[in-house]
């Protein structure tokens, strides 16, 4: 590429440059990378296409300049899916970029952002320069975690911190929405704000660009995108996959089956793929993020292992936009909401662990939190406990659930109802679904 062309694609999307779009803070992701982003090792921020990795990391940059840490001169920001790009970059066209920013910006001790770095081939031997040069510290961002997480593995072992970005938070889409939430009053004179809120976070769910979109047939045609990209760039151009269309089927049953246990005995003759095919492409389905599966909580790791998986979306949009639905499974829908919300907090707290409970009678309880080696919670997520026969099933689970895992600590979340009640000598509490969301 011609050094003028470089720098034309670089002075759009650097802080030394033009760039000046306007983007949301992301505070909990902001804090996190303050603490982990080192001078020898790499950040990678980690997770489903669009849930706003480039954002938090331009933030980031941004942070550090306005900070007084860093110059804008010091910073180069690369990102690979610009167009203007040729369709294959690979290291020696990184380089030769690279080259470009050092002899026209002439900087110091420096930040390196690589934007969707698994568009460029070979881009672990590049970052593995820098590293070993000190010439800079380095941030990626890529949607493709199979990618990230083994070629990362092989060429800098011990030398990267991994963040895993989500899309928004129900706490989030409020304040991408112009919620404010500071104190408890503001909660209170909002209340009736936040519950409509949930119900449009229930149905479109938290991408940013989706939440921000005030056109349903946009938000739709974003989801359907969204879909199709992790299909066709994430998993089929990546891995080599040419059953595109079992492939897609395979994601929709998943998608219309959320929160349900699932056997890749029973998907092969669904979809109509050998049990091998069945769970490769489940690995890559995970892998892309766009869904995450739980465990039965053993005290033997075999016996877990060969449990069945319980299965969520990463997002509740997908289920709205590509889901078979013959009736609204709002019970379904809270239990996916719940379950993605935990997998959030497990992310800035490595120490938890997420199962679900089941014993011989079939009687489950959806979560299982684990806290190191003690199981520090127990939640079920129940849309609906008005019927009296309803709340005392619930409860008897978590009792004969807690008895056997040894935690007292209970809770069933709810579309609307909160409280304590005691079941068999024990205490339950209930909490609303929109308040336990917000931290309640």
């Amino acid at each position: 590429m011609e050094e003028r062309k470089i720098m034309e694609i670089l002075t759009d999307w650097n802080f030394w440059g033009n760039f000046e779009e306007s983007l949301k803070a992301r505070k909990p992701y902001l804090l996190k990378l303050e603490h982990i982003f080192g001078p020898r090792s790499t950040t990678v921020l980690l997770g489903v296409r669009r849930a706003g990795k480039s954002s938090i990391a331009y933030l980031f940059i941004k942070k550090l300049i306005e900070q007084g840490t860093l110059e804008p001169r010091d910073s180069l920001v690369v990102n690979f899916e610009d167009p203007r790009f040729p369709p294959s970059v690979d290291v020696s066209d990184l380089m030769q970029i690279y080259e470009a920013y050092l002899r026209k910006l002439d900087p110091s001790r420096h930040v390196v952002l690589l934007d969707e770095v698994q568009n460029v081939a070979g881009w672990e031997k590049f970052v593995r320069y820098l590293l070993e040069s000190r010439k800079a510290r380095v941030l990626l961002t890529g949607s493709s975690s199979k990618l990230l997480g083994r070629e990362i593995s092989s060429v800098l072992t011990g030398r990267h911190v991994d963040m895993e970005v989500f899309p928004l938070s129900f706490r989030e889409f409020l304040e991408f929405r112009g919620t404010q939430l500071r104190t408890e009053v503001d909660v209170m004179k909002n209340r009736l704000k936040i519950l409509r809120e949930l119900e449009e976070y229930m149905k479109w769910g938290g991408f940013p660009e989706v939440t921000v979109s005030e056109s349903e047939t946009r938000k739709r045609e974003l989801l359907a995108g969204y879909f199709n990209d992790v299909i066709m760039k994430d998993i089929s151009k990546r891995f080599g996959v040419r059953e595109i269309e079992k492939l897609e089927n395979l994601a929709s049953i998943y998608i219309s089956n959320i929160s349900t246990l699932q056997s890749f005995n029973r998907l092969k003759e669904a979809v109509k793929l050998s049990l091998d095919t069945i769970e490769r492409f489940s690995g890559y389905l995970e892998l892309a993020r766009m869904f995450f599966s739980t465990r039965k909580f053993e005290y033997s790791r075999k016996r877990q292992l060969r449990s069945m998986r319980k299965v969520y979306v990463i997002d509740p949009g997908f289920f709205h936009v590509k889901g078979f639905r013959v009736s609204e499974n709002y019970g379904k829908l809270v239990e996916n909401v719940v379950a993605i919300e935990l997998l959030r907090r497990a992310a800035f707290r490595p120490s938890l662990e997420i199962y679900y409970w089941k014993d011989y009678q079939q009687r489950e309880v959806d979560f299982v939190v684990k806290n190191g080696v003690d199981v520090k919670q127990l939640i079920q997520a129940c849309y609906e406990v008005e019927d009296p026969e309803v709340k005392k099933r619930e409860m008897r689970t978590l009792v004969k659930a807690s008895r056997e895992v040894h935690c007292n600590d209970m809770l069933v979340v709810t579309w609307g109802y909160g409280g304590e009640e005691k079941f068999d000598g024990k205490l339950v509490k209930f909490i609303p679904l929109w308040k336990w969301l917000l931290g309640g």
